[in-house]
């Protein structure tokens, strides 16, 4: 008896140089994509190692947890790494990044994240990325959270590698992602000897085996499930319309900040402008109970309590993929008020009006 998810056709190189493109297509870029079989952890791990090594200075912009990992992998590869860290709450800007780079004019290597969807901020990349460009560094963005959110132009904002995922904005697993590469990148990884090699880490071999070769022959087996769910995401994606989808978010980010309002609960991010669209933070005593009682009012709600320190002072909407959806915002609302004793009228009617005006 054959089964729909087990009893598949391989996957042809034509069809994964296919989906290759479209992911292209996805971020208007021109520069080559690599598909990594893996959570996007595995791209940003491999672009940091085959992109630093002793010798190398990195600015590594810290706007929330990911910004904190990737310092300690820029370490780990014996890279001088400079921090520049700002409130979990609010943006970096580019005028920081300016006085961090010529502070230290020997930093060749920049990383940041887009949108942190774990502490509700997003980063002006476009304006960052000018800066960047002009010192000469080498810029790698963290744009898992931010696809199909927000715009995400990395040829045209200068950014040299750029990571996305498809468990977010895109609505898919997370056991797929891929990475735009730049020449000058691709460059820095051959004259790196301490690069990955014959590694799930290496982006080179990607490049050798595969993309330099006329992406006839594939390095190993792709996982097919993973592919086959990047390629609907995409097809799900062009059916809406990319303007569409990022719309979407930020309807849904302004309904979920306007609801919030009316029961009595701040932002955490405290600018709107400064807020990712594919998820809304508030600052909320007790947030661990908080979220619990309301979990318990609706199970199926998006909601989550922050991590670590952040447990009981942020509860996270999460509004991405289609949860990036009114009646998806009007539940989580709706749970929020049943944890806090509160009727979820008035929440509920702005939620509505703010949608209607953002979308």
């Amino acid at each position: 008896m054959t089964h729909p998810l087990l009893d598949l056709p391989p996957l042809t190189a034509e069809r994964f140089a296919s989906i290759e493109q479209g992911v292209a297509d996805l971020l208007a870029t021109r520069q080559d994509v690599v598909i990594t079989q893996g959570e996007a952890l595995l791209p940003l791990e491999g672009c940091i190692r085959s992109g630093a090594r002793p010798g190398s200075t990195a600015l590594n912009i810290v706007t929330g947890p990911y910004g904190t990992t990737f310092g300690t992998w820029l370490r780990h590869c014996g890279a001088t790494v400079v921090d520049l860290a700002v409130p979990f709450d609010t943006a970096v800007t580019a005028q920081q990044v300016a006085r961090a780079l010529a502070g230290h004019p020997e930093i060749d290597f920049v990383s940041l994240v887009h949108a942190e969807a774990a502490t509700g901020n997003t980063n002006p990349v476009a304006e960052i990325g000018e800066v960047v460009r002009a010192h000469g560094a080498l810029f790698m963005l963290d744009a898992v959270a931010s696809a199909g959110a927000e715009p995400l132009l990395p040829d045209a904002w200068g950014v040299d590698l750029c990571v996305i995922g498809a468990q977010k904005a895109m609505g898919g697993p997370a056991g797929v992602s891929a990475v735009s590469v730049s020449e000058r990148a691709w460059a820095r990884f051959s004259q790196n000897p301490a690069a990955p090699r014959r590694s799930y880490l290496s982006l080179l071999d990607w490049k050798e085996r595969w993309i330099d070769s006329g992406r006839h022959t594939l390095p190993h087996a792709p996982a097919q499930l993973e592919m086959l769910a990047l390629d609907a995401c995409l097809d799900r994606i062009a059916a809406e319309g990319l303007s569409s989808v990022t719309a979407r978010h930020a309807a849904a980010a302004a309904a979920t900040r306007a609801g919030a309002a009316e029961l009595g609960i701040a932002p955490y991010v405290g600018r709107a402008s400064e807020a990712a669209p594919v998820a809304t933070t508030l600052r909320v005593a007790d947030a661990s109970l908080v979220v619990a009682k309301a979990l318990a009012a609706d199970p199926a709600a998006p909601l989550a309590a922050g991590g670590g320190a952040l447990a009981q002072e942020m509860v996270r909407v999460n509004h991405y993929g289609t949860a990036a959806a009114l009646p998806v915002v009007r539940a989580s609302l709706t749970a929020l008020a049943a944890a806090l004793g509160a009727e979820p009228g008035t929440a509920l009617a702005a939620a509505d009006s703010a949608w209607a005006a953002a979308a």
